[in-house]
């Protein structure tokens, strides 16, 4: 279909050119509307008002079964060869169509709501010199817009100027990336000179020369011409649409991107409509079962021009042929007959049921109370209706970092002090004790500044400090001068701490609870409260944080004219630089570090260095001509930074935790146990994604080896890739084996399928950015997918959005596995989307992700419960509800057949019209369902306690192809003990009064009590679980089917629809024989003992893990789970200490242009996030609780 409207589209000229450069002039819509960009409206809509029905039903009858039963319509509706009647197919198919139909209507009214609401938001445009209020819909590329405080960002923009000093604005990302901190944008300084003066807007005329639209977040190329001069233009001067601008009064931006060619639309990905892998082998099967039917068909013609030809002669005389129709023609004729009779292989009701238990096992997912986030007030959604037996299958999970695995909120925990270990408690006999929410706090209200959020619970600290020990003040001093944060004070004594990263904020607020209050900065000054005195430091200079230095100090001047140097950093870079005399302290510290990277705290060291003034003097000098040298000038700086930075006097560490989520530890445990690959794909830096791994048990000192690929050349990357591998296994193969296949439908799809490798220990792996770029080539993609399959843990840090989705993409197509991807920002959506299965976190970050994910909930625990228990219960339900429905319409069809033989292949039904009718849609439908809806082997608790009930999900085991044989062999003998114990039960039978019930109506009604009674004790071998709705529906389905019998045998319906119910008295003749119940009996044993007898010695034999778990259960409830002793783990890998991303602010904040005297909107993170007012502290307990289901 996309061919033909491309097709359509070239024909009438109106087919898009793929862009190449974008070029655009400010406020001259004519020039712009010449390239036909497109404007700024968005469309998630697929239908109309007038498209609707008509692409619907293309859409449906494109799949085949549909397809299918519309074909078997038409022949039911040419008397000649249909003896079924029509409406047994056109019902069923009608409702089919309109349930599917309300369904995808619905979904849409939907998503045209949330396009209406976008489209028509309020954004300030400059038309001709003046601010006019427009819709978002209507802004066009190459106008500029006014954004206020708080606002959406409308399109792209390239920032003109803002009402900050340095044209500065401060964004939230929390939409594109889960984030909260604010980023800092910068305009250029030649259009920030235009402020909000509007004559000077309306006339500005600046061409803008860029990249055509494109999904990196990350970056920008462009120019700017303006006045004949050219500016070059990245993505610091860029405002992305999806942002909201915050701490910034007004904004004014050019429109460079609208509506489908921003950043966050072109992020979304292209929507593929997603088929589970049981979708897809029921395809196969249904093509199968197509060549089956076919055949069957095909056997029956021969069979019926044989007959014909041998015996047909002899029933002519009273069964003469229609005029024109001789042999070959009835043949033909009954060929299409028998599709028709046989067409309940492939029931209609199979589609409409497979419908109603997946959206009976979504709502389980919407209503678990136990998947319910009571803080944010959210409950698990499943977004999609058709993948929940998906979820028993995952093999590997890809996850985001900040805002999934983590909350992006730090707390202070622990710290040493000259040598003394804080943040810990001891009883009486030196025991160490745990801490809870219960463990009491150490009271801060002899500080007056301090903030009430902050939560310790270390007494000594505070007695230590109060005590005036010069080693503690000296600390916390550090930790209160030697940062980049802004304080904002809208009150007396309230303070608002303003931090480029979570780290700093929470250390600057320790210091604050513990009586070093950081109250105010100037580009000269600091000013801090030392326990209730305000002391006033002249800052000196600022040695800025990079990733390089991975430290960061401060030179300050006492009021008394003492001058310091304050540093603090990574241990590794701090203890190169201190004073020999320091080294039996360092050792202690050392061992404090250890203990801190055991518990998964990330850690940083403090130290100081007394400066004299002569020798200040000289430096001062050098650096001033360092820093404005025209060449050189980083070289310089670093020389004279490592200059002054040296015998410095160690004080401490501190040990801050990145707040993982509730959970998370204990949720990857389980995943692992039930054998799911988990790969954590972030954007952050390499040293935070490792120390996350670690703190989520993702990593472990008992890993065999963490490998780190870091090269930065295609030649380098391969070589770790393969020194990783041989390390790994070294007898694997040099080259992959890459199995090649068909499969898809009618197997025109070509496959590739790289198998795993055994590897004994266990490994993981860490990738930068750079790295997998190279590694994602074509030559190298099978070398890295080999690698990173033999690892236990894999970490891809620094990883653009687009990069994600390739991972994703590369497992998918090398590996036949189910693979979920789970994020919660615009940069995850890519990967949400392609996999198998996206699972979007939704809270306080933004909702991109959720709205293109399949399921979503609050927190990253909560997947633990939707695997373990919901989708593993939804694939064995989907499992049993196929086996038993292919079982039940086989069994029942294939009676037909075998009566074939003894009606001469006459294409008669064996049973009786009504029966055929009401067999899928009342007698066995049900039944069935309540199977599918209620069936569990153990409940969620066992679930939960033994993961490894999972694995069968990920092997396919409970049905496949070969599942599928064997169920088809089942049929096979069912239908034979079916139809011939009846028959020859029936076969010259009299009553017991000696009339004749040898006759046609008796036996159908003999034939047909005997399948559905079969095919009801089947059922009740394969309930696992059984409620008050399964007893009410097998009961139930068993006396409404004698119910209706008698009556539609009744003389009372005969003498009123003579034509309609001919089969007067049937059932008071055959049902009141003991012959009759004795054969419906012995049919019963005969097609239920073989089944008893393969599971009895199948589970005596070879015994299933869910065997042994049920035969566990039976036995009583599964006691708690055993609460291990915690035993302290000592690491000697360090967590690194993370400033921030990028380069420190220290310019920034000592530029004299930066503060103003008034009081001004706060600098990084907006006032009322987390980050910002640092939540108190949730201290994990020491001893593991189990989390109950």
């Amino acid at each position: 279909m996309g061919s033909v409207v491309a097709c359509c589209s070239s024909l009438c000229g109106t087919q898009k050119k793929q862009e190449e450069e974008r070029h655009l002039r400010a406020n001259d819509r004519t020039f712009n509307q010449s390239y036909n960009y497109a404007k700024n409206s968005i469309k998630t809509s697929k239908y109309n008002v007038l498209t609707f029905l008509p692409l619907n039903l293309f859409e449906q009858f494109t799949r085949l079964a549909n397809a299918y039963f519309l074909f078997l319509l038409i022949l039911q509706l040419i008397p000649q060869i249909s003896s079924v009647p029509w409406f047994t197919t056109a019902v069923p198919l009608v409702a089919v169509l309109s349930i599917t139909a309300v369904k995808d209507a619905n979904d849409d009214i939907n998503r045209h709501k949330c396009d209406k609401q976008v489209n028509n938001r309020k954004v300030d445009v400059l038309i001709n010199g003046e601010l006019k209020k427009e819709k978002w819909m209507n802004v066009e590329v190459g106008d500029i817009v006014k954004l206020e405080s708080n606002h959406f960002v409308t399109a792209d923009l390239l920032l003109l100027s803002s009402s900050e000093p340095l044209n500065l604005v401060y964004m939230e990302t929390a939409e594109l990336d889960g984030e909260t901190n604010l980023k800092v944008k910068q305009a250029l300084t030649v259009t920030g000179e235009m402020g909000d003066n509007m004559e000077a807007l309306s006339m500005f005329r600046g061409e803008v020369r860029c990249e055509p639209p494109n999904n990196r977040l990350d970056k920008f190329k462009g120019t700017l011409t303006m006045n004949g001069q050219n500016y070059g233009l990245d993505n610091n001067k860029v405002l992305l649409r999806g942002c909201t601008l915050r701490n910034t009064e007004w904004c004014f931006g050019l429109v460079l991107f609208g509506g489908p060619d921003t950043k966050l639309m072109q992020n979304s990905g292209r929507t593929t409509f997603k088929r589970t892998s049981i979708d897809h082998l029921m395809n196969i099967l249904v093509l199968c079962i197509f060549g089956f039917l076919a055949t069957l068909c095909s056997i029956m013609t021969i069979s019926h021009a044989l007959w014909e030809e041998k015996e047909g002669s002899a029933f002519s005389v009273f069964l003469p042929r229609q005029p024109g129709v001789d042999i070959p023609l009835s043949s033909f004729l009954s060929f299409w007959s028998y599709i028709i009779v046989l067409n309940t292989v492939v029931p209609i009701s199979l589609y409409v049921s497979v419908e109603m238990i997946r959206l009976g096992n979504s709502f389980y997912i919407d209503w678990d109370r136990k998947m319910y986030h009571p803080k944010s007030d959210t409950p698990a959604q499943a977004r999609t209706t058709t993948l929940n037996e998906e979820l028993g299958q995952i093999k590997y999970i890809f996850s985001d970092k900040t805002g999934t695995l983590t909350q992006n909120i730090m707390t202070f925990n622990k710290c040493s002090i000259h040598g003394k270990n804080y943040g810990e408690l001891f009883d009486f006999s030196g025991q160490r004790v745990e801490i809870t929410e219960k463990t009491e706090r150490v009271d801060f209200s002899w500080n007056q500044l301090a903030d009430p959020k902050f939560v310790f619970h270390d007494y000594s600290l505070v007695e230590t400090v109060k005590e005036g020990n010069p080693e503690a003040q000296a600390f916390f001093r550090l930790l209160a001068l030697c940062h980049t944060v802004m304080p904002e004070e809208k009150k007396e004594g309230e303070l608002n701490y303003q931090a480029q990263s979570p780290d700093e904020g929470a250390l600057v607020t320790a210091a604050r609870n513990f009586g070093f209050v950081f109250r105010s900065r100037t580009p000269e000054s600091i000013s801090i409260m030392e326990m209730g005195m305000k002391v006033t430091y002249e800052l000196l200079a600022v040695l800025d944080f990079n990733n390089v230095r991975k430290r960061m100090s401060v030179i300050v001047r006492s009021p008394e004219g003492k001058m310091s140097l304050y540093c603090k950093g990574a241990d590794t870079i701090i203890y190169e630089r201190l004073h020999p005399s320091c080294s039996k302290l360092m050792e202690v510290t050392t061992g404090h570090l250890n203990e801190y990277a055991g518990d998964g705290l990330r850690t940083l060291v403090l130290a100081y260095k007394d400066l004299e003034e002569s020798y200040m003097e000289g430096w001062r000098q050098r650096h001033h001509e360092a820093s404005t040298a025209l060449e050189g000038r980083e070289e310089r700086l670093d020389e004279l930074y490592e200059e002054i930075e040296k015998d410095m006097i160690l004080l401490g560490a501190t040990a801050v935790e990145d707040k993982l989520q509730d959970g998370v530890p204990q949720t990857i445990e389980q995943l692992a146990k039930a054998d799911i690959k988990i790969w954590v794909l972030t954007g952050d830096k390499q040293e935070t994604a490792e120390n996350i791994g670690y703190s989520c048990n993702m990593l472990r000192e008992e890993m065999k080896e963490v490998f780190i690929v870091a090269a930065n050349t295609a030649e380098g990357v391969k070589e770790e890739l393969q020194n990783a591998r041989k390390t790994m296994c070294p007898e694997a193969a040099e080259k992959a084996l890459v199995i090649k296949a068909r499969g898809g439908l009618f197997w025109l799809k070509k496959t590739e399928t790289v198998e795993d490798e055994k590897v004994d220990e266990e490994y993981g792996l860490v990738i930068n950015g750079q790295s997998l770029a190279f590694a994602l080539e074509k030559d190298l993609e099978l070398e890295l997918l080999r690698t990173v399959c033999m690892c236990k843990t894999v970490i891809c840090c620094r990883v653009t959005p687009l990069q994600k989705a390739q991972v994703v993409e590369l497992v998918k197509k090398y590996k036949r596995a189910v693979t979920l991807a789970i994020g919660d920002g615009a940069n995850d959506v890519s990967m949400i989307k392609a996999a198998h299965i996206g699972v979007g976190i939704s809270g306080q970050e933004g909702m991109q992700a959720v709205l293109s994910s399949d399921f979503s909930f609050a927190q990253f625990r909560y997947l633990q419960r939707l695997l373990l228990v919901h989708g593993r219960w939804s694939y064995l339900r989907m499992c049993k509800f196929l086996q038993y429905f292919f079982f039940k319409n086989f069994t029942y069809t294939l009676v037909h057949f075998w009566y074939a033989f003894f009606c001469g292949f006459s294409a008669q039904t064996v049973f009786d019209d009504w029966f055929i009718t009401l067999y899928n849609t009342v007698y066995t439908a049900a039944p069935v369902l309540s199977l599918g809806l209620f069936d569990q082997d153990v409940n969620d608790r066992w679930s939960i306690r033994y993961p490894q009930l999972y694995s069968p999900g990920q092997l396919n085991m409970y049905f496949s192809k070969k599942a599928f044989v064997g169920c088809i062999m089942h049929s096979c003998y069912s239908s034979l003990i079916l139809f011939f114990i009846p028959w020859a039960a029936m076969h010259d039978t009299v009553r017991d009064d000696g009339r004749d019930i040898a006759d046609y109506q008796s036996f159908a009604l003999l034939a047909q009590t005997c399948l559905l009674v079969v095919v009801s004790v089947q059922i009740c071998l394969d309930t696992y679980y059984w409620t008050a709705v399964n007893q009410l529906f097998v009961w139930g389905s068993l006396a409404i089917y004698f119910a209706v019998t008698f009556t539609m045998y009744s003389n009372g319906m005969f003498f009123i629809f003579t034509s309609i119910f001919p089969l007067i008295g049937a059932a008071r003749n055959s049902l009141n024989q003991p012959n009759v119940w004795l054969t419906i009996f012995l049919s019963s044993l005969l097609c239920t003992l073989p089944v008893l007898a393969y599971r009895f010695v199948l589970i005596q034999i070879r015994p299933a893990i869910t065997d042994k778990v049920r035969c566990k259960a039976r036995k009583g409830l599964p006691e708690p789970a055993p609460r291990r002793p915690y035993t302290r783990r000592i690491s000697t890998r360090r967590s690194g200490y993370a400033f921030s991303h990028a380069q420190g602010y220290g310019e920034l904040v000592t530029s004299g242009k930066f503060l103003r005297i008034k009081s001004r909107p706060a600098l990084f993170p907006k006032t009322d996030t987390p980050v910002v007012e640092t939540l108190p502290q949730h201290y994990r307990t020491i001893t593991e609780e189990r989390e109950d289901g």
